[in-house]
C-alpha cells in the first residue's frame, strides 16, 4: 500500500539548520578554495583538500539533518552503518575532485565546467547513496524525471558556486557563493525527495539496520567536529580573514604590511659622487 510521507515531522526546524549546516560547509570549503589560489604553490594542495572535506562533511550533515525529520506513516526507518559511511566517502571524494579541477585550473571554460559538473554530481551521489543505506518495511521508487531535476540543480548551483569563489573578490562574493552552495545542498535534497514514492508492505517484519536517532546522532560527531576545525582554521589564518596576497612571510619586508604601497616599492640608494678635490688658500674642499 502506498505509504504516507512526511518530510517535515519537526516543521520547518530540520530545513532551515540543514540549510545553515550546508551554508556553513560551503563557506569554509569555499574560502578554502580561494585562500588556495593565492597560497604558495606548495600549500594548495592542503588547502583543496581541507576545502574539499570541509563541504563534503557540510552536504552530509545536511542531509541526514533533514533525514532526521523524514517519517513514514507504518514503518519504522533504519539506516545500514556501512552505507551511510560510504555515502560520507563518495561525497567528500567526488566534491574533492571538482575543487581540485578548480584550484588548479582556474574557475573559468572548461574547467569551472567539469569542476562544477563533478561536484554537483558528488552531491547528488551522496544524496542516493545515503537514501540507499535506508531500510524500511516497503520498498522505495523514484520518479526519474524529478530525480534528473534534482541532480541539474545541483550540477548547476555548484558551478555558480565554485564560479563566484573563484572570483577573489571580498567577503561578499564568498557570502554569496556560500548561499549559493547551501541552495544547491538543500535544493537538491529536497527536490530528490519530492520524487520519492514509498510502498509499505505492511508485515510485522522489522527493518535491518540502526534507528536513525541512535546512529545518525553520533555519525555526525565526526562532521561536524571537522567543521568546527576546518572554522578555527580559516579564523585564524590572517592572509585569508585580510584577503591578503597569500605572499610566503619571508617575502615581505619587516615592518611593512602585504598590502602597503612601500612594500611593492623599488629601493633607490643613494651615490654619492666624488668631485676633484680644489685647493683654496691651502685648505683642501670637496665638491
Amino acid at each position: 500500500m502506498q505509504g504516507t510521507v512526511d518530510g517535515f515531522s519537526y516543521g520547518l526546524v530540520t530545513p532551515l539548520v540543514a540549510f545553515l549546516m550546508a551554508c556553513l560547509g560551503g563557506a569554509l570549503g569555499l574560502r578554502c578554495v580561494t585562500r588556495a589560489g593565492t597560497a604558495p604553490r606548495s600549500w594548495r594542495p592542503g588547502w583543496l583538500a581541507l576545502g574539499s572535506v570541509a563541504i563534503g562533511s557540510g552536504i552530509w550533515t545536511m542531509h541526514f539533518i533533514g533525514m532526521m525529520g523524514f517519517t513514514i506513516e507504518g514503518s519504522p526507518i533504519h539506516y545500514d552503518r556501512a552505507l551511510t559511511f560510504a555515502s560520507l566517502a563518495v561525497g567528500i571524494v567526488m566534491v574533492g575532485t571538482g575543487i581540485f579541477i578548480v584550484g588548479y585550473r582556474g574557475a573559468s571554460g572548461t574547467a569551472l565546467f567539469t569542476g562544477g559538473t563533478v561536484t554537483g554530481l558528488g552531491i547528488a551521489s551522496m544524496h542516493y547513496l545515503g537514501m540507499a543505506g535506508m531500510s524500511l518495511d516497503g520498498r522505495l521508487e523514484y520518479d526519474t524525471l524529478v530525480v534528473a531535476v534534482s541532480v541539474a540543480i545541483a550540477m548547476a548551483a555548484a558551478t555558480a558556486a565554485l564560479w563566484a569563489a573563484g572570483q577573489v573578490r571580498g567577503f561578499l562574493w564568498s557570502a554569496g557563493a556560500s548561499l549559493v552552495m547551501g541552495l544547491a545542498v538543500t535544493g537538491m535534497h529536497y527536490t530528490g525527495m519530492a520524487a520519492l514514492d514509498v510502498h509499505v508492505h505492511g508485515t510485522a517484519t522489522p527493518a535491518a539496520g540502526e534507528a536513525a536517532t541512535s546512529l545518525l546522532g553520533p555519525l555526525m560527531v565526526g562532521p561536524l567536529a571537522f567543521l568546527v576545525l576546518a572554522g578555527i582554521v580559516v579564523i585564524f589564518d590572517p592572509t585569508l580573514v585580510t584577503h591578503g596576497s597569500g605572499a610566503p612571510p619571508a617575502e615581505r619586508k619587516p615592518g611593512i604590511p602585504a598590502h602597503s604601497p612601500a612594500h611593492h616599492r623599488p629601493t633607490r640608494s643613494r651615490l654619492r659622487l666624488r668631485g676633484p678635490v680644489e685647493h683654496h688658500s691651502g685648505t683642501p674642499q670637496r665638491r
